[in-house]
């Protein structure tokens, strides 16, 4: 397992944190989803034979959110 941590944009509402929660979590290989609301980051724990940190941030970016950052751990 690997953990994706997006620095977004400024997140302006708590259903902005549901919204990324749902729709990181529904990726394959996907097990673990975290949004912080203050420091406008996702943590999300991954297969990376199954997606990457760089899929998981276009999935935010559809949803409307500016990812500035993508680190892996």
């Amino acid at each position: 397992m690997k953990r994706a941590i997006l620095q977004l944009g400024a997140l302006t509402c708590p259903s902005c944190m549901q919204k990324i929660e749902n729709a990181v979590k529904q990726q394959a290989g996907v097990d673990k989803v975290k949004v912080l609301f203050n420091a406008s980051k996702v943590k999300a724990d991954f297969d990376a034979d199954q997606t990457s940190a760089e899929s998981l941030a276009d999935v935010v970016e559809k949803l409307g959110y500016d990812v500035e950052k993508i680190k892996v751990k």
